[in-house]
């Protein structure tokens, strides 16, 4: 059943309910940011050519703004009187099909096949290029025909609520085409590009081109000067029509059509004076997030531009939401939604917000968490609360911030032993019982709103899996905090959620390779007992017990318990039996033959433990397919079950939230249970032979923050790294990856000038013990 489908007939369902409701408590004071934010230079970007567009006073300051009209995408520049400067870079991507979709397949065997057909295409080469991955399929939304569908949003951290943007650029109080009629014919031929400025911020652009050297553009901002309404969301807008590289014509707005003479069209000196406010608003959001460059950095601005999403999603930039503007999904019965939490902290914690973590902890176990460990939402989904324990141990690892465990340490324990309930009651089966050992309960939230909900109370092997990851990583930090803080029972608690998690651990691997089915290509069930493929149990039985498979079989990967044998058959059986789609984890439901779904979110598992397998080929297939096909072109929305047909889909953050953490596992990743850490392990081949700098800053891990660059240098046939470890321990080795231009291999390496051992799957990963070292300088010499 289609995702908009579903929800409005559960809507129809359970209509009469009361909407939960809730109080906010939005933190008053954030955290300290660094004084100078505004990109001093000794000398100002060269402005040779630019077209100047405007001047005003702000402060003691004289600013100047020039625009680079030579190009489409030329910047915005600011210059002030003292030398200070700031560049506002702007992008577009086409919203609109281009070439021959699907390699030329049919629409019905692509969605017909078990097999993902397009994923085993996009793969045939190896690294897969970038390129064939966007022209596979239609961009998202591209095939939308409702102009009353918005495509994106604009916003602040302090309100409450977002401003939809709709594809000509209007807003539901702004119409750009009330003041360019010429535009209506413009856009009603198709042809539409979308994109932002300032890089990564969310200030959106719509370029709608009238020729070989003319276009419009319209832009729109969110006003982030002080607004006494905190639901309403002031908007700044220009429109502009750009010929031959000069403004033939152009109109300024703030928020709604002029009312004169109370109320007027804003002057070009107070939209700049706004442009400006807002790129240095946006700086101090993000001023913690890890600085990263790569060869292409709009991998790093759509990282950061998710951040952005999440905070305007956020009203007061704290209370959860799982969707904005429209009830699916900014209503009050998703803010409780388990994904939102441990998506949210992940990403977080991944770039270096730890502050913004620890805000969001705070408030989910203070407003969402019961005393029982039970959260406030309707279907509690099982493995999530293994998962929530991950990541409180990982936010501990990270930050040393124990006072925040502490505070609320009686619902952690409630967690962790409302795990151990539902695993004790397990053990009270027979032992020859599919489901002995196994803990048993949903694993999808929509399971509670069925008919028979307890059709999905089965025991999926990601519920005991996630399970044992979490009571592993939570029992190492209690046995910790029980020493340091003299705690009463936590370090006894830490020893039994350990022989658990051990318990848990061995009986999910037995059990699932008791029932590992079929030669060819193995099958893996989602739960022991299982006869009929997931395929099979959705067309054979009504209703099936075995709906969305796809978070399962993800959240099973992601726990990482799992030898690498059996989670690589895993993964084998998803891409052969129809849980993959363009490589990315499917949403899977019936089989019908016009198209195949994506799933945005949950999916970043999957992704993972691709990269744990060095399976990089697929992770960034994964990555590739993610951009291009689970997120609007150019505004970079993403939505939380995509097609591949050019049909639009409902935004929800944590599908947002999958980019940021597949970039800094590519660069930055931590074994789950081994005292060792992986560097640059999913770099593309082709970044590698550029030559260009690749690295990240003061990235955190469970050491400490660490630091990198790799860079080749193709002359010299070198690829060189260095490492630099600012933690109180140390890591007992790193694992450096080098993925070399096809064909090359390494034939030398040294460590600080002594030979070192390769090692790794395919001979291309350096083993650095560090032996108490802080910093390496790695060379690879290939051929």
């Amino acid at each position: 059943m289609d995702r908009r489908n579903f929800l409005q007939a559960m809507a129809a369902a359970t209509a009469g309910l009361e909407a939960l409701q809730a109080s906010i408590a939005t933190a008053e004071q954030s955290p300290e940011h660094p004084k100078n934010l505004k990109r001093k230079t000794s000398t100002a970007p060269s402005t040779e050519g630019y077209t100047f567009v405007s001047e005003f006073k702000r402060g003691k300051e004289d600013w100047k703004v020039y625009e680079d009209l030579r190009t489409r995408d030329g910047s915005i520049v600011f210059v002030s009187s003292s030398g200070d400067s700031r560049e506002l870079p702007k992008s577009a991507e086409a919203s609109v099909a281009e070439g021959t979709p699907y390699f030329g397949l049919t629409l019905k065997e692509v969605s017909l096949a078990p097999a993902d057909l397009l994923a085993d295409r996009l793969l045939k080469d190896g690294d897969p290029d970038p390129e064939a991955v966007r022209s596979v399929a239609p961009p998202m939304a591209s095939a939308e025909k409702n102009p009353r569908t918005w495509t994106t949003f604009v916003g602040t951290k302090e309100a409450y609520d977002v401003t939809p943007v709709y594809r000509s650029g209007s807003t539901r109080t702004y119409h750009p085409i009330q003041y360019a009629p010429e535009l209506h014919e413009v856009l009603n031929k198709g042809q539409l590009y979308d994109g932002l400025v300032g890089g990564w911020m969310p200030a959106i652009r719509k370029v709608i081109p009238i020729g070989d050297h003319a276009y419009w553009e319209v832009m729109v901002f969110g006003d982030v000067g002080v607004n006494r309404n905190k639901y309403i969301v002031h908007t700044w807008h220009r429109t502009a029509r750009i010929e031959d590289g000069k403004v033939a014509k152009v109109v300024f707005g703030h928020s709604y059509p002029a009312y004169p003479p109370a109320r007027q069209d804003p002057q070009p000196e107070e939209f700049y004076r706004a442009l400006l406010d807002f790129s240095e608003y946006w700086e101090r959001q993000l001023h913690d997030f890890a600085p990263a460059e790569l060869p292409e950095n709009v991998w790093i601005a759509l990282s950061k531009h998710s951040f952005a999403k999440e905070l305007m999603t956020r009203p007061g930039g704290i209370y959860p939401k799982y969707g904005a503007v429209d009830r699916d999904y900014a209503g009050s019965e998703y803010d409780g939604f388990q994904d939102v939490f441990t998506s949210a902290i992940y990403t977080n914690m991944e770039w270096g917000r730890l502050e913004t973590a620890r805000l969001y902890i705070d408030n989910y176990f203070t407003e969402y968490v019961d005393a029982k460990g039970m959260v406030d939402m309707r279907g509690p989904e099982t493995a999530q609360f293994g998962m929530t324990l991950s990541l409180l141990a990982r936010y501990f690892n990270y930050s040393g911030d124990s006072a925040l465990l502490l505070k609320h340490r009686t619902k952690i324990e409630a967690t962790a032993g409302l795990l151990a309930d539902m695993h004790d009651e397990s053990l009270r089966l027979s032992p020859d019982n599919p489901g002995y050992g196994l803990i048993r309960g949903w694993s999808e939230s929509d399971s509670c709103l069925m008919e028979n909900p307890s059709l999905y109370w089965q025991p999926y092997y990601a519920n005991s899996a996630f399970a044992a990851r979490g009571l592993t990583d939570i029992a190492d930090v209690w046995t910790e905090l029980g020493g340091s803080h003299s705690a009463a029972g936590m370090a006894k608690l830490g020893a039994d959620w350990r022989e658990r998690s051990e318990k848990l651990r061995r009986r999910t691997t037995e059990s699932l390779e008791k029932n590992i089915q079929g030669d060819k290509v193995p099958y893996v069930g989602l739960f022991p007992g299982t006869t009929l493929t997931f395929r099979e149990s959705l067309e054979k039985e009504k209703p099936s017990p075995q709906q969305w498979p796809h978070r399962p079989y993800a959240e099973l990967l992601q726990a990482d318990i799992l030898p690498a044998r059996l989670a690589s058959l895993v993964i084998d059986c998803m891409r052969a039996y129809g849980a993959t789609t363009l490589g990315v984890v499917a949403n899977v439901g019936g089989v019908h033959e016009d198209g195949r779904e994506i799933l945005g979110f949950i999916s970043y598992g999957y992704a993972q433990m691709l990269l744990r397998l060095d399976r990089i080929e697929e992770f960034l297939l994964f990555l590739y397919s993610h951009r291009y096909h689970a997120h609007m072109r150019g505004s970079w929305t993403a939505g939380e079950v995509t097609g591949i047909t050019g049909d639009s889909a409902l935004y929800c953050v944590p599908a947002q939230q999958t980019i940021p953490l597949l970039v800094r596992w590519m660069l930055v990743l931590e074994d789950s249970d081994q005292d060792r850490l992986y560097l640059a392990k999913g770099i593309p081949r082709q970044w590698v032979s550029s030559g260009k700098k690749i690295g990240i800053e003061r990235a955190p891990t469970r050491w400490g923050r660490v630091s990198f660059t790799l860079r080749a240098e193709p002359a010299a046939k070198a690829v060189v790294g260095h490492v630099e470890l600012a933690g109180a321990k140390a890591p007992e080795e790193i694992y450096f990856k080098m993925r070399l231009p096809t064909g090359s291999s390494l034939r030398s390496v040294t460590v600080n000038g002594q030979l070192a051992s390769v090692g790794g799957p395919l001979g291309d990963t350096v083993i650095v013990p560090t032996k108490g070292r802080e910093r390496f300088e790695i060379v690879g010499q290939f051929g």
